[in-house]
């Protein structure tokens, strides 16, 4: 009887949380898709993974090494 009243209260929030998507604005992929290969290119310069961070303000570059003789 307690799984039943789980699951229940379970479907329950998956209507409520289908109710809130049903809601939201959709767009075509064709646009969407556009826009943000369009904002990915335009940012591209800017981004530390394709561009690369400067030595001397990248903070995990090793200080030093130490050497034990």
């Amino acid at each position: 009887m307690a799984q039943d009243l789980r699951e229940k209260e379970l479907l329950k929030m998956e209507v409520e949380q289908l109710k809130k998507e049903v809601k939201s604005p959709r767009a075509p992929i064709s646009k969407t898709g556009k826009e943000i290969k369009d904002y990915v290119e335009a940012q591209a310069g800017n981004d530390p993974l394709l561009k690369g961070i400067p030595e001397d303000k990248n903070p995990f570059k090793e200080k030093g090494t130490c050497g034990i003789s």
